[in-house]
């Protein structure tokens, strides 16, 4: 359980740091794109009202978002809290917390989601942009998936 809390509270400050100088320091907010390795990556500022990588952006389910971002988080604490789980899992749970709660911070400060980094490649251009947070919540919930306890016995039964 430590180390799914600690893995949550570093990627939670990561994540509010990186937020804090790309759209506060280096102004993103007011200057909307900022070419660093073009086209691989850039940064491009998209206010998120929807869910994880400027999906549903064009929604304004604030609230909903904010709740059911926190009973996923309360869940994920419990289920590691009460379900004994290995190293990898609990880092797993840990990018999931620590992102979820980053992305409810932007929600009630900001009303939406800041999301910034952009990448492309080969000619074809990505259209949507997305932060720390949103790559520790896919991580996270990919390696809950695939190392969680459940899933290892079910492994091991056949």
């Amino acid at each position: 359980m430590k180390r799914a809390l600690t893995v949550a509270f570093v990627i939670f400050v990561l994540d509010q740091i990186i937020k804090y100088l790309v759209v506060q320091v280096m102004d993103l907010k007011t200057v909307g794109a900022i070419n660093l390795i073009d086209p691989f990556l850039n940064l491009r500022m998209a206010w998120n009202r929807g869910v994880n990588f400027g999906l549903g952006a064009g929604l304004d389910a604030r609230w909903i978002l904010v709740g059911v971002a926190l009973v996923i988080t309360c869940a994920v604490i419990w289920w590691v809290w009460k379900e004994p789980m290995g190293k990898w899992a609990q880092i797993s749970a840990g990018l999931l917390i620590g992102g979820a709660l980053g992305n409810v911070v932007d929600r009630v400060v900001y009303g939406a989601v800041a999301d910034f980094l952009n990448m492309s490649c080969c000619g074809i251009e990505n259209p949507f942009a997305f932060n720390v947070a949103d790559i520790s919540i896919f991580a996270g919930a990919l390696g809950l998936v695939f190392l969680s306890p459940s899933n290892n016995d079910k492994k091991k039964k056949t």
